[in-house]
């Protein structure tokens, strides 16, 4: 079904502010739910609510903690999650980043103990809307891996997701590098078998490490596995997200003592710069503009599909969905209705 954003919007934070979170909080974990679901991410949208309740329930979710600060050291900024809505805290740790590096030029912002922190590519957004540069490494712990590594045949990793971001030239329009190390996001073959749809080829593997398109495989008992994006390069990076965010933070990396409270657990290192330490602002938006011109020039080998900058689909996609509704799928809804009702909300049969 097609359901308008402001109502799952309304029906997101009903459910947070009857599992125990001040209304404010309420409002930003469901709106960054909802954003990621009109960016066409649906794998981190409102699919996530039953986890979040499941981890809620068994305590590895606290509500109304919006972390702090661990470690304050010149132009770095080590932050604990406290167990809060990873939403809540990693805005508050880049709105502390970007006042920081305001006054600095440049900032390191490391975030250890959140809860799922969600689409990564906020933050970049967050950060780009100040005029900054920002570069963000996350991994991820506290539940079993589910991509495979580089000429491996299981599950050594997860999906560690980087983000790049720079500020627009044009208004609306910054460039936001949001992407997953693996093929994949394990939330979008999760969304594919709500579906009853199958994965396109040389994306999973099966328990027994062969190829298959089934998202169910990834799921099954023995579990299958992802493979990374662009084979050696996408499993590189998965693998220095665990050194960077993992390691150097010092929230862990995903080895097995680091996998068995079956919640998610987000560790991220960030750098925010101020380009106008470096350069002048106009110049910089004259380079940004002629870039983007010159490389979207390209003449489209399917006139349907033009030449985009990272950034483009996410805000096409949201045009379209704020028009036509944002998709849910009949399983999704169901699980949803489950969670909502374990909080003592009942969503009937629409929002």
């Amino acid at each position: 079904m097609l359901i308008p954003e402001t109502s799952l919007r309304a029906t997101a934070a009903r459910i947070f502010i009857a599992a125990g979170s001040a209304p404010e909080e309420a409002g930003i974990v469901a709106d960054h739910l909802v954003e990621a679901n009109l960016r066409g991410h649906d794998s981190h949208g409102v699919g996530m609510i039953p986890t979040y309740m499941r981890n809620l329930a068994a305590g590895t979710l606290i509500p109304n903690r919006a972390g702090r600060i661990l470690r304050e050291e010149g132009a770095i900024l080590l932050y604990d999650g406290e167990r809060g809505y990873g939403q809540v805290v990693a805005r508050r740790l880049t709105e502390l980043g970007i006042e920081r590096a305001r006054k600095t030029g440049l900032v390191a912002i490391a975030l250890r103990n959140a809860h799922h922190i969600g689409r990564i590519g906020s933050y970049g957004e967050q950060c780009a809307a100040a005029g900054l540069v920002s570069l963000h490494f996350v991994n991820v712990i506290g539940h079993k891996s589910y991509v495979a590594p580089h000429r491996g045949s299981d599950a050594r990793l997860a999906t560690n997701p980087v983000c790049i971001a720079f500020p627009a030239a044009e208004p609306g329009r910054p460039v936001i590098l949001d992407m997953a190390t693996s093929k994949v996001a394990v939330g979008k073959v999760r969304v594919a078998a709500n579906e009853g749809r199958a994965l396109e080829p040389d994306l999973l593997l099966d328990g027994a490490g062969r190829p298959t398109t089934d998202p169910n495989a990834l799921f099954a008992d023995p579990s299958g596995a992802v493979l990374p994006m662009g084979d050696h390069k996408g499993y590189a990076l998965a693998f220095a997200c665990e050194l960077l965010a993992g390691a150097i933070v010092g929230g862990g990396t995903l080895t097995p003592e680091h996998q068995g409270q079956e919640t998610i657990t987000n560790n991220m290192l960030a750098f925010i710069l101020d380009p106008a330490r470096l350069v002048d602002k106009a110049w910089l938006v004259h380079e940004i503009e002629a870039i983007t011109g010159y490389v979207t020039a390209s003449p489209a080998r399917d006139p349907e599909e033009p030449v985009l900058i990272p950034g483009d689909p996410e805000r096409r996609m949201r045009a379209r969905r704020l028009a036509e509704g944002i998709p849910v799928d009949e399983v999704t809804w169901a699980q949803i209705g489950e969670a909502a009702r374990g909080v003592g909300v009942d969503l009937g049969a629409k929002t």
